[in-house]
């Protein structure tokens, strides 16, 4: 497993698109329905663009018809840091990576069964691992998830 650490600012800068420093370090949302995973149905999981930290599976995402990916729930192993973020109309949950603390998205309470959740996440704070990688881009821990789904 690749280890995970947030780059220093100069790094992120240079590493990063506009958008994605935008989003993940200064808390932008990018425009819905023109990104690059909210309509994208390939096996894998999604990791942080800053760190690599793995984050989703594309198991647990649904189309909710709100133009971000969205998810039913992280993967098993992760802790999303949630937030109260007050910016807007109404009162919203922030989520952030764990330890790259990146601005990810947001939580609501209106998700499928059976967590009722819709984790609603910006795909440039995304990097897409498809499964045929997994093993090769150091996160082979994650092809059990797909193994399980093929077995029932």
């Amino acid at each position: 497993m690749p280890s995970f650490k947030k780059p220093g600012a100069q790094d992120l800068k240079r590493n990063l698109t506009p958008l994605q420093f935008r989003v993940t370090q200064e808390e932008e949302t990018e425009p819905p329905y023109q990104n690059e995973y909210w309509r994208h149905n390939a096996q894998g999981i999604y990791v942080d663009v800053v760190s690599g930290e793995p984050l989703f599976c594309s198991l647990d995402k649904f189309d909710s018809g709100c133009g971000w990916p969205s998810f039913s729930k992280p993967l098993p192993t992760i802790r999303l840091i949630e937030r109260e973020d007050l910016k807007l109309t109404r009162k919203r949950t922030e989520v952030r990576s764990p330890l790259a603390d990146s601005h990810l998205g947001h939580v609501f309470e209106e998700g499928p069964a059976p967590t009722g959740l819709r984790y609603c996440i910006n795909s440039a704070a995304l990097r897409f691992i498809p499964k045929e990688q997994l093993e090769e881009q150091g996160y082979g821990q994650f092809i059990s998830l797909f193994e399980r789904q093929n077995v029932g």
